[in-house]
């Protein structure tokens, strides 16, 4: 029997609410394995994403990959549903919970049984007042591992259009994955693959971070930060293991982007490194941005680097990391946006943010929070002393300025010897073109 139109909306629309409720995502995945396999496993690898141990997860994703014809893929999870749904080992044998690679699957919920179910649920989401966060939603689907840190939290949400300058770099991630994926009718019309790299580098604290902040709250659930500690291991060959499983779980969530900080210390080149463990890894990384046995498209692979001369050369290559751009410290307006930013839902005086702005040439974006975060404690601390609470004045930015100087500046004195001497092919043009323009070349 054919899925209702107006149900399939209704449990999208819920979806849409809460993305990361495996029981709304399963029912509907299991109403539509009849109709439309393709989403349904979709659906599935959605919830196996977060949780790769829910059984009905992996029973629909069986059935739904074997009718689209994936039968390596509906092999492996029918060989995973067997090895969870296995009886258990006779007496005297160890048990499960003595194997730290052994746990009970994830209580993510069955799937909604009957029509009451469903709409008490639906009446629930979609009754519940805009902008307001559920308990237990994060509003995103976990992505290899549960991550810490301010690339993965619900709470902070910020876009591209909370960052500040950085124009070309935004525009840069619109053309190449943002817009063609918001507008699949473009990209078949245009023949615009999803796949491609951009990888960013400048002084530390100019916005290269803050952007994957941006990118993760454009995208939800289709974003994974990976940090060092997720790849490096100190167990010969678990770290290209681990790169590998990375990008596997990137390709199993496409389209999305996949974003690599502080790149070159994976991607060091190969001649700065004497032990074979280093070099393989950055090999390991080499063979998956080119995928010669797995097909990336729908994977966007966006890296930062503070130090671009110390990543291999072969990292370059068209079809690995083909675009570079250059993150600068933020020009006099986009200082403006970073004030405000960093100054909203605080106590004002009478400031003259352009003023301040210009006072704060080749400051990076770090520096700019810096200065905003020393002049409230500047207020706070003569309030406290007061009795009398006042807003943050120019006096207290007077006071920050004593405290906080540009750090750029080393940064740039590294980089002028590579501008000027090391300058293959023009990568450095546009540095060159500031540094001169600011009088540090």
């Amino acid at each position: 029997m054919a899925l209702d139109p107006a149900v399939r909306a209704a449990l999208e629309s819920a979806l849409a609410s809460a993305p990361d409720n495996a029981a709304v995502r399963i029912h509907l995945a299991s109403l539509l394995a009849g109709d439309d396999p393709a989403a349904a496993l979709d659906h599935a690898s959605r919830v196996l994403t977060a949780h790769p141990d829910h059984p009905q997860a992996l029973e629909i994703a069986a059935r739904c990959a074997r009718a689209v014809g994936e039968e390596e893929r509906a092999a492996a999870y029918e060989r995973l549903l067997r090895a969870l749904t296995s009886p258990p080992p006779p007496p005297g044998s160890a048990s499960p919970a003595s194997n730290p690679r052994t746990r009970e699957p994830l209580g993510a919920g069955d799937a909604l049984e009957g029509e009451a179910d469903i709409d008490a649920f639906l009446e629930e989401v979609l009754g519940s007042e805009p902008g307001v966060e559920r308990a237990g939603s994060s509003g995103r689907m976990p992505g290899p591992s549960e991550l810490s840190g301010p690339l993965r939290g619900p709470s902070g949400r910020v876009t591209l259009a909370d960052v500040g300058g950085l124009d070309e770099v935004k525009r840069r991630l619109q053309t190449s994955f943002l817009g063609p994926m918001r507008n699949p009718e473009l990209r078949k019309m245009y023949r615009k693959s999803l796949r491609g790299s951009l990888l960013l580098y400048g002084p530390p604290g100019c916005g290269k971070t803050f952007l994957a902040r941006a990118v993760a709250g454009e995208l939800g659930a289709r974003f994974f930060g990976i940090g060092l500690h997720e790849v490096l291991d100190m167990w010969l060959g678990q770290s290209e293991r681990n790169l590998h499983q990375i990008f596997e779980t990137a390709r199993r969530t496409a389209p999305c982007v996949l974003f690599l900080d502080e790149v070159d210390a994976l991607g060091l080149k190969r001649s700065h490194l004497e032990r074979s463990a280093g070099r393989n890894v950055v090999v390991q990384l080499l063979s998956e941005l080119d995928s010669a046995r797995s097909d990336n498209e729908g994977v966007f692979v966006l890296g930062a680097t503070n130090q671009p001369w110390d990543i291999d050369p072969a990292l370059h290559r068209p079809g690995r990391f083909d675009r570079t751009l250059l993150v600068l410290p933020p020009d006099p307006p986009a200082r403006v946006s970073i004030l405000q930013y960093h100054l909203r839902d605080r106590p004002l005086g009478q400031l003259d943010l352009h003023r301040l702005a210009n006072r704060t040439e080749g400051f990076s974006g770090a520096d700019l929070r810096l200065l905003c975060e020393s002049a409230a404690e500047s207020a706070l601390e003569d309030s406290l002393r007061s009795g009398t609470n006042r807003p943050i004045e120019s006096g207290d930015f007077d006071l920050a300025f004593r405290e906080v100087s540009p750090s750029t500046r080393p940064w740039f004195d590294v980089a002028r010897n590579y501008a000027m001497f090391a300058n293959e092919g023009g990568a450095y043009d546009d540095l060159l073109t500031y540094m001169r323009r600011h009088k540090l070349a």
